[in-house]
């Protein structure tokens, strides 16, 4: 009898790699300021000593009461390394890979991932990205940024550049789908827009190739994803459906069901459909599948009552959101949140509103930075902060 073949165990898998991904809950301060894009450490409240790594008590004078807090992130770098052989399955297929260590001006010294062009000696400045495991990583940059450095391979793997990928916009009749296509297209990318009964007048965009695409239809969905599912490197969701009115004055469920499919429901029908191959391809060469990206109302952290049932709706888009981020995982999901639209249902809402040209800028900007989550606009911005510092107080100050 023949022995079977045994697997070599270095040659590459097709499986979508993570990075290590275990962390203490200390530690995790830092992928929720790398998720928002942000930059903080641990600060001692007695001697203001800034740790690194994270830990339980000060290493200075052994205080406990120690606040993630944003801390200047320059530094120098005092010595570099190329690890060229590793154990870690992950790594092993991304050799050579730069690590160095960077003396912050804050105190301490951190160990940080390198992009090609920063040397021994340099002066750099460091950012918290997430990795291909969500999980928060330092990363050492030049402090003159080259325009290229988003082709840089490692790079590539801490962000979700659109550039030379493949996009699918799921709604091209709303001004803010046609002007996310028109973005993703000047960054470099192929788009897809999606399209719900094509036969239908609508305004095409330029450089993007309409496919049909209904949401609120599994067949169409499910056509959407044979044909176009196995391309895809990124999703973005910009299925809308707007409209006011609290719970008590709507008087029946309709419009809270079309609400629900738009927001919730057909989200969910595409992640189904769409889902597991989007994370199949999260370990596809220099070009993998890397990120959904959901528009959601900033109201779907605190209700506003004048919107209540969109409000409602929203928050089951939120919480699906957060579920996908498990899911589809090593896959980013990120969630732009937005306040009010310049567009013909929020005509009688005051200003500031955002338009839909600058919600697109933003979006192709938050997958360049990696992070998981971004307020657009001066509404969102605010409504974020203020649920942050205390989610009671803004759920009374919407209600009133």
């Amino acid at each position: 009898m023949i022995p079977p073949k045994r697997k070599n165990p270095l040659l590459r898998t097709r499986a979508a790699l993570q990075p290590p991904a275990a962390r203490s809950r200390t530690a995790l301060g830092i992928t929720a300021a790398a998720a928002r894009g942000g930059f903080a450490l641990q600060v001692c409240a007695a001697c203001q000593a800034v740790q690194y790594p994270p830990r339980e008590i000060c290493g200075t004078c052994l205080h406990d009461g120690l606040a993630w807090r944003a801390v200047p992130p320059e530094g120098t770098l005092i010595a570099a390394t190329t690890i060229r052989v590793t154990a870690d399955p992950y790594f092993r297929e991304r050799t050579p890979w730069r690590t160095g260590m960077v003396a912050m001006d804050a105190g301490p010294a951190v160990i940080a991932h390198l992009p090609a062009g920063v040397a021994q000696g340099d002066r750099v400045r460091l950012a918290q990205k997430l990795d291909r495991a969500g999980q928060g990583a330092m990363v050492a940059l030049p402090l003159a940024q080259p325009g290229d450095l988003l082709d840089d391979p490692m790079m590539r793997e801490m962000t979700c550049d659109p550039k030379d990928r493949r996009v699918l916009v799921t709604d091209g009749r709303h001004a803010v789908g046609q002007d996310v296509a028109r973005a993703m297209l000047a960054a470099g990318a192929r788009v897809w827009l999606g399209v719900a009964e094509t036969w239908r007048p609508f305004a095409a965009v330029e450089g993007a190739e309409t496919i049909e695409l209904d949401l609120t239809d599994a067949d169409s969905v499910h056509r959407c994803a044979a044909s176009h599912g196995g391309r895809l490197e990124i999703v973005v969701n910009t299925g809308l459906h707007t409209r006011p009115g609290g719970i008590l004055e709507r008087g029946d469920l309709t419009t809270a069901r079309v609400e629900m499919e738009a927001a919730y429901f057909g989200p969910m029908r595409l992640a189904q459909a769409i889902g597991p191959a989007l994370r199949a391809r999260a370990a596809d060469g220099t070009h993998p599948a890397c990120a959904w990206v959901n528009v959601l109302s900033v109201y779907a952290l605190a209700n506003l009552p004048s919107w209540g049932a969109y409000s409602a709706s929203q928050s089951a888009a939120l919480s699906l959101s957060q579920a996908l981020r498990a899911d589809l995982r090593p896959i980013r999901v990120v969630n732009a949140l937005i306040g009010p639209l310049d567009d013909e249902w929020h005509q009688a809402v005051p200003p500031p509103k955002l338009a839909p040209a600058a919600l697109a800028s933003a979006i192709v900007k938050a997958l360049r930075d990696g992070v998981e989550e971004v307020a657009v606009g001066d509404v969102a911005q605010d409504i974020l902060a203020r649920f942050r510092d205390d989610p009671k107080i803004l759920e009374r100050e919407l209600a009133s």
